[in-house]
């Protein structure tokens, strides 16, 4: 019997793959616990339409990272860290006052997680910080620290 899986099913396969069961596993498990349906030409269709709608949102959802990281290309986000005498550094810049600064000044909420620092940076100055908007789109803001 073809199914359509409606979750990833272990050694079966993943959400929306179409496989070849037995009948007895089907009506046993699948279809019960309904992570699978029958593979009918109402249930193909809907899964055509469902990857359709799928793939227009993902497109989407990349377009507008692009134009998003585009716009962040032109940023020059300013923080601050405190020094002492002969420019000593206390502490450093985290991603966290990072993405604060960025909700100050910008108005635009960017996860924490998502800004890649190798390490925090601990020196005044104008740094490069790569932002992971998307899994294909990273973008690179300037970050101005000055001294406290």
């Amino acid at each position: 019997m073809k199914c359509i899986l409606l979750a990833d099913v272990k050694s079966l396969g993943k959400k929306g793959d179409i496989v070849e069961v037995s009948t007895g596993y089907a009506r046993n498990m699948l279809l019960p616990k309904k992570l699978g349906v029958e593979a009918t030409p109402a249930n193909l269709n809907n899964l055509k339409l469902q990857n359709q709608h799928a793939e227009k949102v993902a497109a989407e959802n990349l377009a507008a990272a692009q134009a998003f990281a585009k716009e962040m290309e032109e940023w020059l986000v300013e923080t601050t860290i405190k020094t002492g005498e002969g420019g000593r550094t206390f502490g450093s810049v985290s991603s966290k006052e990072i993405a604060s600064s960025i909700k100050k000044q910008y108005s635009k909420d960017v996860d924490k997680k998502k800004i890649q620092l190798q390490e925090p940076i601990r020196t005044p100055g104008v740094h490069e910080v790569k932002i992971k908007l998307h899994p294909e789109v990273t973008a690179t803001v300037r970050v101005h620290v000055g001294e406290a």
